[in-house]
């Protein structure tokens, strides 16, 4: 059998889809049973409604198919006939022709149904087209929608936003209209205020003029006050000069290297000296004069004498110095000797002032004080700072400025070495490292490398470099005393002062010395590490204080050579040692018996250097 293939058709009416394929070629053995299907089915081909021209219209403008009721088939003639006049079964070629016809019809309703799927699926293309151009609108159409709620959200958080805004506005404004108010208020308040100071003002003006011409008086008068002031100034300035003028020849009549002779007290434990082994001779106007002179006696002995067999009679000898001090004198009473000398340098003079003595006469306790920080016991040190703060402070309001700057070294074996050290710094027990250099090319002034120059404002700066200057100092026990200073320890403070009114500039050094003890070689010295040590710090003691005698002697004589450079000592304070400086030496001696050699030959040593005269001191002024 031939199969005939059709599209899918839906019956109206029903809502029943069948395929066209379904449709196909009778053969001659399935006849019978199609005979009656066929019959049923002629008449209605020609009477549905496929045929009609609303079958061509476009699909949008057509109901859906399953919607149109299919009109009810009429019943052909040909089965009416067959109903009324059905043929007999031996009439073969009568249905056979029955058939072909039956055949023929349904063969022109296939090509009918053709037909029409061809035009339904030519339909179909634009449909979908128009379906998918539907859709993608759609899809446009919700993500406007989604976009569009978005945006109503954001609309409306601002809307919020800008509500509450309204709010803040609002109560700003109340806010506003208050304050306007009240400074509406206070406006007639200050136009009120205004009256009143526009009185008090004509008030003023009344008084300014008068003020104006008081102080076109004042002004007139100040102008003279100044010219006066100035003058006076002037004035003052030249009466300072003319005070340090004559200060300095005061200081020249009394010598420019002065000795003063001190003698300590007898300390606790030491026996009482003999009555007369020294004595002070009354001067010209007797006790009521500072004593200047001192006698030194010999006691007799039990040994005889050469010539008579006699015992040999006391011997006495006699001293003058510029000033004689006596075992009770105190510190304050020594420093007020001193004081106008060390005033010396704030004037530009180079001012040197030193202890000499054998070890345990006191030079320490001149130089330094005594123990535990005891205003009445200080020394000279500490005392000549003081009172170089105190002038300097006083000088300042006529118009000088001083700077201070200390140094404190002391020179063991011909070894400087440098106090201001903190204890256990790097340069302690070095002195090896400091050497005495000039201070800059063309200049004089001399200075010690790697030695510390501490820049000073007040007196406790001062006691504390003093303070360590005591912990790092060189000393030893001896013979003649417990703890002996075995080095000569050097305090410098270098002055300079300025004043700019007259443009004037004045620099000098004060060296206050504290020399080592001297002492005579014991002969029976043991020799032993320390005892060979002692004698070696004896020699080079000795060996510099014996220098400094010939530097002294050398000025006196006005030699061509002074012998600086043969000790540490006298090539430190070489430019304090010359003749344009001031010298000031203490000449300390033990009261004890058992001393009077070395007292005797420290008194010959002093009563030397009284008698020299090194010349005339000159400022160092610019």
């Amino acid at each position: 059998m031939k199969t005939i293939l059709f599209p899918q058709k839906r019956i109206r009416g029903t809502g029943t889809t069948i395929p066209m394929s379904c449709l196909k070629e009778p053969t001659v053995a399935t006849i019978p049973r199609a005979k009656k299907q066929v019959t049923a089915q002629k008449a209605p081909l020609k009477s549905r409604p496929w045929h009609t021209p609303a079958a061509t219209t476009d699909v949008k403008s057509r109901k859906p198919i399953s919607t149109i009721s299919a009109p009810k088939p009429a019943v052909s003639s040909t089965t009416a006939r067959k109903g009324a006049d059905k043929r007999p079964a031996w009439d073969v070629k009568g249905q056979l022709c029955d058939l072909r016809k039956e055949f023929s019809a349904c063969q022109v309703q296939a090509e009918v149904l053709t037909r029409e799927n061809l035009e339904l699926r030519s339909q179909l293309g634009p449909a979908e087209q128009a379906a998918r151009t539907l859709e993608a609108e759609n899809k446009s159409l919700i993500r406007e929608l989604t976009e569009a709620q978005a945006q109503t959200k954001e609309d409306q958080l601002e809307l919020v936003k800008l509500g509450a805004r309204v709010q803040e506005l609002e109560e700003f404004l109340r806010t506003q209209e208050s304050l306007i108010q009240s400074m509406q208020e206070k406006q007639l308040q200050l136009q009120e205020d205004r009256k009143d100071l526009a009185t008090r003002l004509e008030n003023q003006e009344k008084q300014l003029q008068e003020s104006v011409a008081a102080l076109a008086k004042s002004q007139a008068e100040i102008t003279a006050q100044a010219a006066l002031l100035a003058e006076r100034t002037e004035n003052l300035h030249c009466l300072e000069m003319e005070r340090r003028h004559l200060l300095n020849q005061l200081q020249e009549l009394k010598g420019n290297i002065r000795v003063f002779c001190r003698v300590r007290p007898v300390l606790p434990g030491e026996p009482v000296p003999p009555p007369g082994l020294i004595s002070f001779p009354p001067g010209p106007r007797g006790a009521s004069e500072p004593s200047t002179q001192l006698s030194l006696t010999r006691p007799s002995d039990d040994r005889c004498s050469i010539i008579g067999k006699l015992p040999s009679p006391p011997v006495r000898y006699d001293f003058s110095f510029d000033q004689v001090f006596l075992p009770d004198s105190r510190q304050n009473e020594v420093f007020e000797e001193v004081s106008l000398l060390v005033q010396s340098a704030l004037d530009g003079y180079p001012v040197c002032i030193f202890a000499y003595g054998q070890t345990g006469s006191g030079k320490t306790f001149t130089m330094e004080g005594g123990p535990g920080g005891d205003p009445q016991v200080e020394g000279l040190i500490p005392r000549a700072v003081r009172h170089l703060f105190s002038v300097a402070k006083k000088l300042e309001v006529q118009g000088w400025s001083y700077t201070f700057v200390a140094s404190y070294v002391e020179i063991y074996n011909e070894t400087i070495r440098d106090l201001l050290v903190r204890v256990g710094g790097p340069q302690k027990c070095q002195g090896g490292e400091c050497e005495i250099r000039l201070a800059g090319p063309g200049s004089k002034d001399l200075i010690v490398t790697n030695a510390q120059y501490v820049p000073v404002s007040c007196e406790e700066e001062v006691e504390s470099l003093l303070h360590l200057a005591r912990q790092n100092r060189a000393v030893a026990r001896t013979t003649q005393n417990e703890q002996s200073s075995r080095s000569h320890s050097v305090f410098q403070l270098q002055i300079s002062g300025r004043h700019m009114g007259q443009n004037l500039h004045c620099t000098a050094p004060l060296n206050l010395v504290d020399l080592a003890g001297s002492e005579r070689l014991d002969p029976g010295l043991s020799t032993g590490p320390a005892d060979r040590e002692r004698l070696k710090e004896t020699q080079a003691i000795n060996s510099s204080l014996s220098t400094l005698g010939l530097v002294i002697m050398a000025l006196s004589n006005k030699e061509s050579h002074v012998p600086y450079r043969n000790s540490k000592l006298t090539y430190l304070l070489q430019n304090s040692l010359r003749g344009n400086s001031k010298m000031l030496m203490f000449v300390n001696i033990s009261p004890l018996e058992e001393n009077f050699s070395e007292s005797l030959n420290s008194l010959r040593f002093a009563s030397k250097v009284n008698q020299c005269v090194i010349g005339t001191a000159r400022a160092n002024k610019k």
